[in-house]
């Protein structure tokens, strides 16, 4: 596996830094203390961190209003601790991803300033304007019932600008070069401080060209092979992260015909629909799933996620499957958000520890490269009385003592969960690191589990047929190796029957435990699920 490739098996664990650790005691997270965890993940098995966006910003969207792309917020310290806190990563073995979040910036931003200080400012091509309000200027809200439209006027220049999400957030102008080769200087200037790639915030936002009245914008594509040829100039082994929450057929657009596009994309299809089979049971939707977004083994990769800091978005689902979903994972109302998502942690939604364990299997065993969000290993729950997305963005809880352990200020960034069973005082990392049978404990030998098997990342994939409508199984096979993974979805135990390889004689030594199962006369093997079971084996040809 070449060090180019290092994406293909690494372990993403995504964290927001004003919810993660708390060294000074303001009440906000700051990289002084993610340093002071770096072990603790080392130690989980991590080996990428994602963080959420950290430069200044008047924080009205998680930071994702940025006001200066060169800096980092006083809230988590200084660009110093920023290189502080890499030295001590790399030293780990562990990479660094960061947002790149260029679809817009935060109304604060001197940019805009001057953009809007006059028709002919400087800056004013470095965005999207229409002098008159355009007919679809209520049209096209990424967040809907919360977002009022998608042009809004200017009161100094009467003129309405373009933003895709909040109005404070007003949209970059992307097909302009002068600010193509402002962000190429961003990357450029985080590439030089050591980072390894971007989760690039909204791909398809930043690839479109919003015109007034127009519906359908064009996209060009091409940016992202400029994107990426000045990437891989600056750092060969550096990688692009897409968030674009498209169709199967498009997929092809933003890797590219020939991987010169992003390499991995965050895989929302089969997100959608492995929620879909975890409230049902039924595997041939997943199944389906799996097959639309394949790809080739090569250079273009999945990344495979369960939840993430948004809400868990399923408007892709057909509606009949998407009520399914709702009805089993947020059938209230103040669980639902913007008409098409849950805004639910992980371990509420699935309400038992089998459940969660099953997800994860599925998750760590589906084609392409895993990412976890911060406290899904410990179980941590939601608090669906803050707003919107802000329910599952509660501060890590560390321990039992007061402020969870993320802080010791009597006000924080968010509340932590103190009542009920996802509470600090029952949910927290030092109770489960001591405790063998904790989820915590079962988290790392599943991480662990993940990186003995590069066959998922590198190797080529088929589904087997289990002859039973709530079990899947997958087969991967790399470089003569071979691993085959069971999922059963029902709350009943079943036997399967899954054939060798084709004129093969072979065992299958379960991964997770000392059995070994034999092929019988017929090269079948015979493979017990409990309910809600799993099971990961290495196949060995004998």
């Amino acid at each position: 596996m070449t060090d180019e490739l290092w994406y293909k098996n690494a372990v993403i664990y995504s964290l927001d830094l004003e919810t993660f650790m708390d060294a000074n005691g303001d009440g906000i997270g700051d990289f002084e203390g993610l340093c002071d965890r770096l072990h603790y993940l080392h130690a989980l098995g991590v080996d990428t961190i994602w963080l959420a966006p950290f430069q200044p910003t008047p924080n009205k969207d998680n930071g994702y209003d940025v006001q200066d792309y060169y800096g980092v917020d006083p809230r988590h310290g200084s660009n110093g601790d920023f290189v502080s806190f890499m030295h001590q990563a790399k030293k780990l073995g562990i990479k660094v991803i960061i947002d790149l979040v260029v679809n817009h910036t935060s109304d604060q931003h001197p940019w805009f300033k001057n953009a809007r200080s006059s028709k002919d400012a400087p800056y004013r091509n470095w965005y999207v304007w229409a002098d008159k309000r355009p007919s679809n200027w209520d049209e096209g809200m990424v967040f809907p019932g919360v977002q009022k439209a998608t042009w809004t006027k200017d009161k100094q220049t009467g003129a309405y600008y373009h933003h895709r999400f909040y109005p404070h957030q007003p949209d970059l102008n992307t097909h302009n070069p002068e600010v193509r080769k402002e962000i190429r200087k961003i990357m450029g200037y985080w590439l030089q401080l050591g980072v390894s790639g971007f989760r690039v915030d909204a791909v398809p936002f930043i690839l479109e060209m919003p015109q007034p009245g127009k519906k359908n914008p064009v996209m060009k594509f091409e940016y992202l092979e400029e994107m990426r040829n000045f990437l891989q100039w600056r750092s060969g082994d550096a990688v692009l992260l897409g968030e674009a929450n498209v169709l199967p057929e498009q997929t092809k657009n933003y890797f590219g015909e020939r991987a010169e596009g992003i390499h991995m994309m965050f895989n929302f299809y089969v997100n959608q629909y492995s929620f879909y089979t975890l409230a049902t049971g039924d595997t041939a939707p997943l199944i389906k799933a799996l097959e639309d977004t394949r790809v080739a083994p090569g250079i273009s990769q999945w990344a495979n996620f369960l939840r993430n800091h948004d809400e868990l978005d399923i408007d892709r689902l057909p509606d009949d499957l998407r009520q399914r979903v709702f009805e089993q994972f947020g059938p209230e109302q103040h669980m639902q958000l913007y008409d098409r998502g849950i805004r639910r942690r992980l371990a509420p939604m699935l309400g038992s520890r089998a459940k969660i364990e099953l997800a994860y299997s599925l998750m760590f065993s589906l084609p392409g490269t895993p990412v976890m969000r911060y406290g899904d290993e410990i179980g941590m729950g939601d608090d669906l009385d803050l707003k919107e997305r802000d329910a599952v963005r509660t501060p890590m809880q560390w321990c039992a003592e007061e402020g969870a352990g993320f802080s010791t200020a009597p006000k924080l960034v968010h509340p932590v969960i103190d009542k009920g069973f996802y509470s600090y005082q029952h949910v927290n990392v030092a109770d489960q690191r001591r405790d063998p049978q904790s989820l915590l404990n079962w988290m790392t030998s599943l991480i662990r589990l993940r990186k003995e098997c590069p066959e998922i990342g590198m190797g080529n994939w088929e589904i087997l047929d289990a002859g039973v409508p709530t079990v899947l199984a997958m087969r991967y096979s790399w470089k003569g190796n071979a691993v085959m993974m069971v999922h059963n979805f029902g709350d009943k135990p079943v036997e399967i029957k899954l054939p060798a390889t084709k004129g093969a004689s072979e065992r299958l030594d379960d991964l997770m435990d000392q059995d070994s199962i034999e092929g019988n006369s017929a090269k079948k093997f015979t493979i017990g699920m409990t309910a809600y079971g799993y099971r990961w084996f290495r196949v060995k040809t004998l």
